[in-house]
């Protein structure tokens, strides 16, 4: 059976649940999936997760004095609670409402950049926190000619962007990380 784009969802935050009992009661569980566009390309969420930490791994690469602050002040990072921890490298543990993948996100590309935490403490990766800095939103996406550009939902719902945007576009930055994440998501049913 083939897979066909009937949307672009958008964000889910903390209606994650919510919107995929929806999805279950209207087109039947296991049949719908979210996936990410990419060019022509359909991928999964691996190929989207690894993506999605390259932009992270680029920004380290780029702004060494950013990676050296971080490794030296924490001991480790998180999003939604410090259990995220227990993640480690694994986008798949995800024990909170809301998914937290950019704590993974950055351990991954602090790996990758040869280098580890050497800090005292757990740095909060939230906007108005000691890591906000770090935020999806705020770093660059390295391909950002890739980013979808069209008209998406917001919690599986319209939204006008126009005149009540997106967090990740009122607090960020244009074309980051966040804004790939959420921007070339796409809802598939089977045909």
């Amino acid at each position: 059976m083939e897979r066909k784009i009937i949307e672009r969802p958008g964000y889910f935050g903390t209606s994650r649940n919510e919107i995929h009992e929806k999805y279950d009661g209207e087109f039947g569980s296991g049949k719908w999936k979210i996936a990410w566009q990419w060019g022509d390309q359909i991928i999964q969420k691996p190929e989207a997760l690894q993506i999605y930490e390259d932009g992270y791994y680029e920004f380290f690469k780029a702004n060494k004095d950013v990676l050296n602050w971080l490794i030296s002040t924490a001991s480790d990072v998180y999003d939604t609670a410090p259990s995220n921890i227990e993640a480690k490298f694994s986008y798949d543990i995800q024990e909170t409402v809301n998914n937290h993948i950019h704590d993974v996100a950055i351990r991954r590309a602090v790996l990758r950049n040869g280098v580890w935490f050497k800090g005292d403490h757990l740095v909060h990766v939230r906007p108005e926190k000691e890591g906000g800095r770090l935020g999806p939103h705020l770093i660059p996406f390295h391909l950002p000619h890739m980013i979808y550009k069209g008209e998406i939902k917001y919690k599986g719902e319209p939204r006008d962007f126009s005149t009540n945007p997106p967090w990740w576009i009122t607090m960020g930055i244009k074309d980051s990380v966040e804004q790939f994440y959420q921007q070339n998501k796409v809802l598939q049913i089977l045909e």
